[in-house]
């Protein structure tokens, strides 16, 4: 483990581990813990927010996310990118995320220089490398041009490097902090309009992408639709970022007891912007599975559907004890998508 890792069991984890990439380095990803291994045959019925039941499959399924240092040379960040991604694939991985704006430097004036059409040179590459690894490729996001608009951009791809979905940032980062920070995605980009969810044999994934973490309705929308893991690629900074990364990202699990995962760029102090890092990965119950340092690395967290037959019981008991679902006052509000 490098400088400045953060071993697992100091974080009292038993199924995330991230690994740092340094010259020379060999990567090994965590044995899968005896918790994620499935014992009976029937599938358990978890309760959506809702009231719906649905049947969850047993199978854990390994998750990875990159922690890409991205420089501004784009082919170097698209051919490191796609070495990552077949690092984490060879450890076991069967859904991997690249960070927000993996293939440019982030920032207003870098949008119109750096962006493509999807499909484009970017998304060719992570096709190409989906099929060859047969992982679900979580694109993290690129600029996007589309029409004479640009958007901030996640495409995923399936096993057989198929688009399966493209999302576009919805909730377009603009803010003011005073002495600290003032920025304004609205400048250059344009917000999409859809929301994004994907299928795969381990779980129905939703994504956003970094500010539409701070939307609680976009999560509870997904979570209505069956959605078991949250993906945000995203850049939060230096202000946003000690303040409210983990507490977004274990807010959202909480509410909609789903998994909630991010993946940042690494830390950069000579960038115009300077990404937080610290990729995470949490469980339903708000706990941090596993987390990254500042560096370039790969977080790999072994994700059990949720909720496992085990907590089923706790499932219950937590929902009695404290029954948020059933005590909203549909009387009085609502979260109601206006769009399928």
């Amino acid at each position: 483990m490098g400088p400045g890792a953060v071993p697992p069991e100091s974080l009292g984890l038993c199924s995330g581990a991230w690994l740092p990439r340094s010259p020379g380095a060999k990567r090994a990803a965590a044995p899968l813990p005896p918790r994620t291994v499935a014992s009976v045959a029937a599938a358990p019925r978890a309760l959506l927010p809702d009231g719906r039941a649905v049947s969850v499959p047993l199978a854990a399924f390994r998750l990875a996310l990159i922690q890409l240092q991205v420089s501004s040379v784009k082919s170097d960040n698209l051919t490191r990118a796609c070495g990552l991604v077949q690092e984490a694939a060879r450890q076991g991985a069967k859904i991997v995320s690249l960070p927000e704006c993996f293939n440019s430097p982030y920032g207003t004036n870098y949008f119109p220089e750096y962006a493509e059409k999807i499909p484009g040179e970017s998304t060719q590459k992570l096709s190409e490398v989906a099929k060859e690894c047969g992982i679900y490729l979580i694109g993290g996001s690129i600029p996007e041009e589309d029409a004479g608009k640009l958007y901030n951009t996640c495409a995923v791809f399936g096993p057989d490097g198929v688009l399966l979905v493209k999302h576009r940032k919805l909730h377009l980062f603009d803010i003011d902090v005073p002495g600290k920070i003032t920025f304004q995605e609205s400048k250059t980009l344009s917000p999409g309009d859809s929301f994004s969810t994907f299928d795969t044999p381990y779980c129905r994934v939703g994504l956003g992408i970094c500010y539409d973490i701070r939307f609680a309705e976009l999560a509870q929308v997904y979570a209505q639709r069956g959605c078991q893991l949250l993906v945000y690629p995203g850049a939060f900074n230096l202000t946003t970022g000690p303040a409210h990364w983990e507490l977004l990202q274990r807010g959202r699990a909480v509410d909609n007891q789903v998994y909630v995962a991010t993946a940042s760029p690494a830390r950069d102090d000579k960038a115009s912007y300077v990404a937080w890092g610290h990729s995470t990965v949490v469980t339903p119950w708000g706990e941090v599975l596993a987390r990254a340092g500042t560096e370039e690395a790969i977080v790999y967290a072994d994700i059990v559907h949720f909720p496992v037959v085990a907590d089923l019981k706790k499932v219950a008991e937590i929902r009695q004890q404290i029954p948020i679902f059933s005590q909203k006052r549909s009387d009085l509000y609502a979260v109601e998508a206006k769009k399928h």
